[in-house]
């Protein structure tokens, strides 16, 4: 089967002819389409004191999302707070850190970032003394606190937002694409929620990270095109190996 029209469940690029998947499009002649199968909300401020979480109790915060990073400091000043100078920040890329700088001035004795779970484990030992806080949404991930709790660091979880699926069914026909890509769980979600009959048969999927195909593989889905790897760390590495061996074919 030769793969003509891919469909990624993420925004569009800034500049797409600049991005892997520009490359993508040039040298294989694919249609690629972007399309964010999910939407953000922000809880109240009623349901954040129902939580009761006072933000000045803690000492550190791990963001490993820029939404975290927006409705952390959104709701601390609706609730009015304010956000201690002696606070540490933990992100999980160094792209949130860099967006960290919208609310806070960079200084690296305070703002940590790592690649990857494994790095961050390092950073976190180091400052095991800290109490953690970890914005978080509604369906979020449960790795990192496994993480927190296999070092027996002292945090807790604060749902801040909510992941909502996206109304998607009568903007495009699904049926059009010879592969998905999924980003994440709620990905997956919102596919069944927009097409509760959706049948894969010859259609490819794709996932990134663990948790992803793990949510496609409960939902009934063969997963085709997994990253990352050890050769393919990127989704679009991935597919552009992939269809340099298929297209062949």
């Amino acid at each position: 089967m030769k793969i003509k029209n891919i469909l990624l469940s993420q925004p569009v690029p800034a500049e797409i002819e600049k991005s892997p998947y520009g490359d993508i499009i040039k040298k294989f002649g694919v249609h690629i389409e972007f399309h964010k199968f999910f939407r953000i909300e922000g809880i109240t401020t009623r349901e954040f004191r129902d939580e009761r979480i006072y933000i000045n109790e803690y000492s550190a915060v791990v963001f490993n999302s820029k939404h975290a990073v927006d409705h952390f400091f959104r709701l601390a000043k609706e609730v009015r707070v304010e956000v201690p100078e002696t606070m540490k920040y933990f992100c999980m890329s160094e792209s949130i850190a860099f967006y960290l700088q919208k609310y806070v001035q960079y200084r690296k004795r305070k703002i940590f970032h790592a690649p990857d779970l494994a790095q961050m484990l390092d950073t976190v030992k180091k400052h095991k003394t800290e109490n953690f806080l970890i914005p978080c949404s509604d369906s979020h991930n449960k790795e990192l606190p496994l993480m927190f709790e296999s070092i027996k660091v002292q945090y807790r979880e604060a749902v801040m937002y909510r992941t909502l699926p996206a109304e998607m069914k009568d903007i495009f026909d699904i049926c059009s694409f010879d592969m998905i890509v999924f980003f994440s769980p709620q990905g997956i979600r919102s596919l069944f929620y927009n097409w509760p009959d959706f049948k894969q048969e010859e259609r490819l999927i794709g996932a990134f990270g663990s948790t992803t195909a793990q949510a496609a593989t409960d939902a009934g889905l063969v997963v085709n095109v997994p990253a990352p790897t050890a050769i393919a760390p990127s989704m679009a590495m991935a597919i552009e190996q992939f269809l340099s061996k298929n297209n062949k074919k």
